[in-house]
């Protein structure tokens, strides 16, 4: 989005992405002033979930608005896990990265060009800090990002450089250190992934696990039902019921998943699904829209099983979204929750002033105004005009309502909100009243 102006007087993320006006033409800023009027939407009251979706979900994760000729790297930087390693920070982010999604940037400042520059020459590996709402004053956990696609350009005499980057590997910051160009270097212990064994490991007879098929390879005919009492069999030589070892099983746990997020979102198919257990628990953490606290929550489990736990409980409680600002006000509830990417409901974006937005796409949303004329200018969603939508409380950024240019394009209209605008409503259980920090029961 070219702009998101509307934003409070508090709203910083949203002055951060305005400080750089790349468009310098006074009469499109004329223009701009003129349809700087609030107006009240009425199509949410009327909007209907449509029965097929023809837009195409592979256009928003080509980030086609970033260009087309971008030079294209392939391979894999891994470290290895407990190592210690000297890696520079990207500056400026107030995006908390997770690993297997992917970041797409613009950046404008001397030094951020600099240090993409050098960074490419190297390992094309840079750390993403993840600062959470608290606002403590050095972030303690992080993940690296590995450069995948790369385009140095000149917009109106600066250099811009445009990224696109991936995810790659969780770290804890051991020491930041300033250079003389000012760039930042982090030193930083790369965090291992505990794989967990198969809970009833120990008590299975190795003469039959030969004949446990593999999920992939089951017949059309068998049920799950049916598969999950196979698994669970030896249970009868422990203690303990089948039902308490499907609680740290990843295979029940990701179908629990999978069911759950069935429900938020109907168009969603599974074969689109990571089918590991860890890429698929980031994925999910990912796609959560929850607040910077809860995800750095998520970002310092270190196994996969335990991470999937938390993640049912959070989607399991979470009834709806509401204005961070003002907190009371309900944005949209889960139930409207829907993909429009293969990414899944959520992923990030980039506008021009260089701010990255985790847009989540639903098809209703309340308590908004909209700003200004719908334009397609550097729209995320090809084929899709945007509005600049604000809370109607309290006036704070919230996203945009994107509205189809072709009769033939569904779903016709649909909102994007930042992730970074909303707070995630969990109502509080029997034994949470009165409890601090009680919306972290899950973990």
């Amino acid at each position: 989005m070219a702009d998101e102006r509307g934003g409070g007087e508090n709203n910083i993320n949203d002055n951060m992405g305005n400080q750089l006006q790349l468009l310098p033409d006074n009469e499109e800023e004329e223009e701009e002033e003129e349809d700087d009027m609030e107006t009240e939407d009425r199509d949410s009251e009327e909007a209907e979930k449509p029965n097929i979706i023809t837009f195409d979900p592979s256009l928003p994760t080509s980030h086609a608005y970033l260009g087309s000729d971008m030079e294209e790297f392939h391979g894999r930087t891994v470290h290895d896990d407990d190592s210690c390693q000297t890696i520079p920070v990207l500056p400026h982010t107030a995006v908390m990265l997770v690993p297997g999604q992917t970041l797409p940037l613009q950046l404008f400042r001397p030094q951020e060009v600099s240090m993409m520059r050098s960074v490419i020459q190297r390992d094309r590996t840079f750390a993403v800090l993840a600062h959470s709402d608290a606002g403590e004053p050095e972030a303690e956990f992080g993940t690296t990002a590995e450069i995948y696609a790369y385009r140095e350009e000149q917009e109106y005499g600066i250099e811009t450089v445009k990224v696109k980057a991936v995810g790659r590997q969780r770290f804890k910051v051991h020491e930041i250190r300033t250079q003389a160009d000012g760039i930042r270097q982090a030193k930083v212990q790369i965090l291992p992934e505990r794989i967990l064994p198969d809970p009833l490991s120990a008590v299975q007879l190795t003469s039959l696990s030969r004949l446990h098929m593999h999920p992939s390879s089951k017949p059309p005919t068998q049920s799950c039902k049916q598969a999950q009492c196979w698994k669970f069999h030896c249970a009868s030589l422990t203690p303990w019921p089948p039902w308490v070892y499907a609680l740290y099983d990843s295979e029940s746990l990701m179908n629990r998943v999978k069911k759950q997020l069935h429900e938020w979102d109907e168009n969603l198919k599974d074969d689109s699904l990571p089918t590991n257990a860890v890429d698929f628990s980031y994925r999910v953490a990912a796609c959560l829209p929850i607040d910077d606290a809860l995800r750095l929550q998520l970002l310092k489990i270190g196994s996969a099983i335990q991470r999937l736990r938390c993640e049912l409980d959070i989607m399991d409680r979470c009834t709806s979204l509401c204005c961070k600002q003002c907190q009371d006000t309900e944005i949209t509830t889960k139930n409207e929750i829907f993909s429009l990417s293969l990414y899944g409901p959520m992923a990030a974006y980039v506008n021009p002033h260089g701010y990255v937005h985790e847009t989540l796409t639903v098809y209703k949303a309340n308590n908004l105004n909209l700003v200004g004329r719908p334009s397609t200018l550097h729209s995320w969603f090809p084929g899709y005009a945007w509005t600049i939508a604000q809370c109607r409380t309290c006036g704070s950024h919230m996203g945009w309502k994107f509205t189809a240019t072709k009769k033939d394009l569904s779903p016709p209209r649909f909102w994007g909100l930042t992730r970074s605008a909303m707070l995630p409503r969990i109502p509080q259980g029997d034994g949470d009243e009165g409890r601090e920090g009680s919306r972290l029961f899950c973990l």
